[in-house]
């Protein structure tokens, strides 16, 4: 039997969160949020997180050093949900660790397919 995922989101901006929240709720994921970097890091080891979403410009701890930090401990399937695009922001990212990088705007049902993606594997799924 598979169990449903939970999926952190960590973004600065409000509205993205709130959305990205709403999307997932909606898809049947267990959804926390963090507003910084250090919040997300302080958060994921004490929840049970299946997949991480991370911008990448926040203030404090940006998203390139929260996946970093991360992978020193944790090997979580991390997309990156940024609106930066350019080639070496992606490079960078995936170079770090991040198993997927998707810009905003970005359009819900293919964020919703990449989570899945990434969690099949596991064996987990939304609800």
């Amino acid at each position: 039997m598979k169990k449903c995922a939970t999926v952190m989101v960590v973004d600065d901006e409000e509205a993205v969160l709130n959305l990205v929240q709403r999307i997932l709720e909606e898809a049947g994921y267990n959804v926390f949020t963090a507003t910084n970097g250090q919040e997300a890091l302080d958060k994921i080891f004490q929840l049970v997180v299946d997949l991480l979403l991370l911008d990448i410009m926040m203030p404090g701890l940006n998203g390139f050093q929260v996946l970093t930090l991360l992978r020193k401990q944790s090997d979580i399937p991390v997309i990156m949900l940024t609106g930066k695009g350019e080639v070496d922001s992606v490079r960078d990212a995936l170079n770090l660790g991040a198993d997927d990088y998707v810009t905003k705007p970005f359009r819900p049902r293919e964020l919703v397919a990449r989570i899945e993606a990434k969690l099949r594997r596991a064996g987990l799924e939304a609800s």
